[in-house]
């Protein structure tokens, strides 16, 4: 099943989607240079030869920018996810597979290429749109996969599911969240191993 969300803000003025992507695209490359937060619309106007005011008839904001180059990460890592928990026989190992994936695409992403960490902190942060999408999304996931291990027996079904799955999602955070799993990379290889079997273990009827 393929419980992936179109992560992607509305696009704003002309519909030019080359000339979105062109934006888009040195928008990145100027963000790896200087930093999303130091960079302004008047320097990507002047980095990219657009007046300031053409870029606003695509974006209202730098934020609009940045939350298309966020909404293309998390869509990434969504994908990864889904990929990893392809033909996965049980509901337990599904979630394994969701828990190391989700780690292993947001370490990668957000730190192998480190011009995107600069705007996933801030979408992190302030709560962007995109960000806030991305967390409903994998706590959907994670949601299907309680239910379908209540569905087979593998797990119990006591608890509110609701209460199940936000404490899941808590103990996801530090891996998942890029202001937090900066502090964390050391233990990307082991965490999703370790703290799935205690999860599961707690999750046994």
């Amino acid at each position: 099943m393929n419980m992936i969300k179109k992560l992607q803000p509305i696009p704003r003025g002309p519909s030019e989607h080359t000339v979105r992507d062109q934006i888009v695209e040195a928008a990145a490359e100027y963000f790896s240079r200087y930093g999303y937060t130091k960079t302004t619309v008047s320097d990507l106007a002047k980095e990219i030869g657009f007046s300031k005011a053409y870029i606003y008839k695509f974006f209202a904001t730098k934020q609009e920018i940045g939350e298309v180059i966020c909404s293309n990460t998390l869509n990434a890592i969504l994908n990864a996810i889904n990929e990893g928990m392809v033909d996965a026989p049980t509901a337990s190992e599904r979630f394994r597979r969701m828990f190391k994936a989700a780690v292993e695409a947001s370490a990668q992403l957000f730190f192998e290429d480190r011009k995107l960490y600069d705007i996933a902190a801030s979408a992190a942060s302030e709560q962007w749109q995109s960000c806030i999408i991305y967390q409903d999304e994998i706590k959907k996931i994670i949601l299907e996969i309680i239910r379908e291990g209540r569905e087979t027996g593998e797990f119990e079904r006591k608890t509110p599911i609701d209460e199940t799955v936000n404490a899941i999602y808590f103990v996801m955070q530090p891996y998942s969240n890029p202001l937090l799993l900066q502090h964390n990379l050391n233990l990307v290889e082991q965490a999703p191993m370790i703290l799935s079997n205690l999860i599961l273990r707690s999750l046994a009827p």
